[in-house]
């Protein structure tokens, strides 16, 4: 036990020392190939579903990730808030802060997240109305969503505990549990669904269930083995001014993601109009889609606590030099990835659809296409979201969402309403939403840097 006990100092880079592109990447590396494993719970009940369930089935699904990735998002924003409030303590070495606000946050946020659970459980057929979910796939989304839905709370633990490493520089265990969850998932995917034969709610429960183990194990080594961030009891109190610095940081960031992701389900509420065959293609080249693209987030979220270290540790000059590097590494890696979608969109979508199903396969080709070829768009915007809040401006985040997703929403019922458009509108709003927020953020950007000049 006393080993078991022993001080731990947290494993990782710090992120104020040292060559800046290579520590990053150090740093980032783990994040990526965590939410990429993250990323197989949703890959795996999809193929599963898609190849084993039929088309109706895969159309739940997908309804239901969309869904699900917003609840998330909410969870996923106060946490990230709260991450950059510890990074800039853990900048600045004041390690009393970092435990009271670490205790403070997880208040806040465990709240939250009880409310977020009851309220979905309860509301569970007034929200698929709302979505306007068709009655052809309604009782299979039901039987999902409402299994589904008793994952929320152990995704707050993931979170919250991947959060709180990762801000002290410890990328490399979240990876380790995600990995251990991501194949228990497959494991009780095939076993509950091909098996059991218990059908969408096997896939439901498979998720479930390697969630819970993801959470609890995580949670349990950090309070286990990094005794640097375990909370004493005498830090175990809130005051008004410690919560309402908590709050500023969660619960902007939490708008901001909740935002990106509500204009995302609005979208979707406009694609199930379209029918089945558009649900199906859509939902499995959105699993495409975050897959591509969640390389540049995680980046975006690492280049955040980078920044928010040296912000904590006064070092503009290294942040600066950061920015530079991240810009030119994100842009890189994203037209890649956008020349890889764009070439291989028809193979890509083969792994969730029956290759007969040729309607299907030409609508999620088209998406891909569309969307795919313009990934340096959202890229940038990540650095952008990533650097607004660890700089202690999270509003900004939240404006350059608004206009992202405003502008993707608003096309996308605009032009989709055009006979001679259709569906295609939808996809064509995307990247002119993305673009135009990097506009803006970078506009902003120019702003602050000539205002800096000119103090100094």
């Amino acid at each position: 036990m006393e080993q078991m006990l022993e001080r731990v100092q947290p494993e990782g880079p710090d992120l104020t020392k040292g060559p800046i592109t290579g520590t990053m990447l150090r740093f980032a590396l783990p994040m990526i190939a965590g939410n990429l494993l993250q990323q197989c719970y949703h890959i795996a009940d999809t193929i599963i579903v898609g190849r084993y369930l039929g088309a109706d089935a895969l159309a739940a699904v997908g309804s239901s990730y969309t869904l699900m990735t917003f609840l998330t998002s909410i969870l996923l924003g106060l946490c990230m808030g709260s991450g950059a409030f510890f990074s800039i303590r853990y900048g600045e070495r004041d390690m009393e802060r970092l435990h009271s606000g670490t205790f403070a946050a997880f208040v806040l946020i465990a709240g939250l997240t009880a409310l977020l659970q009851t309220g979905v459980l309860l509301g569970i057929d007034p929200i698929m109305r709302m979505l306007q979910v068709p009655d052809t796939v309604y009782a299979q989304m039901r039987e999902y969503l409402w299994a589904v839905f008793w994952g929320i709370a152990a995704t707050f633990l993931c979170n919250f505990y991947a959060n709180l490493l990762r801000a002290v520089g410890d990328s490399r265990t979240p990876l380790v549990f995600l990995g251990l969850a991501s194949i228990l998932n497959v494991v009780l995917d095939l076993v509950f669904v091909l098996r059991f034969r218990w059908g969408i709610a096997g896939a439901a429960w498979a998720t479930v269930l390697s969630q819970w183990c993801s959470g609890l194990g995580l949670m349990a080594y950090t309070l286990l083995r990094v005794p640097e961030l375990r909370v004493a009891r005498h830090e175990m109190h809130v005051t008004k001014a410690l919560m309402g610095e908590i709050a500023n940081f969660s619960l902007l960031t939490c708008a901001q993601q909740s935002v990106m992701n509500f204009g995302i389900l609005m979208v979707q509420g406009l694609v199930n109009q379209f029918g089945t065959a558009v649900m199906a293609a859509f939902a499995a080249a959105v699993k495409i889609d975050s897959f591509a693209y969640m390389p540049v987030q995680d980046f975006g979220n690492a280049f955040s606590t980078f920044v928010a270290q040296n912000y904590g540790a006064q070092k503009p000059e290294r942040i600066r030099a950061g920015i530079r590097s991240a810009v030119w590494t994100t842009t890189l890696f994203s037209l890649t990835v956008s020349a890889v979608v764009f070439g291989f969109a028809k193979p890509l979508l083969g792994l969730f659809i029956k290759p007969w199903e040729t309607e299907i396969l030409a609508i999620g080709v088209q998406y891909l296409r569309i969307e795919g070829a313009f990934y340096c768009g959202i890229g940038v915007l990540f650095l952008l979201y990533g650097l607004y809040r660890a700089v202690q401006k999270p509003g900004m985040s939240l404006v350059l969402t608004v206009i992202s997703l405003g502008t993707r929403v608003a096309l996308a019922y605009l032009l989709s309403a055009i006979p001679s458009i259709g569906v295609v509108g939808i996809w064509w709003s995307v990247p002119i939403g993305w673009f135009l927020a990097d506009l803006v953020g970078f506009l902003y950007y120019r702003q602050l840097i000539a205002r800096a000049q000119k103090q100094s």
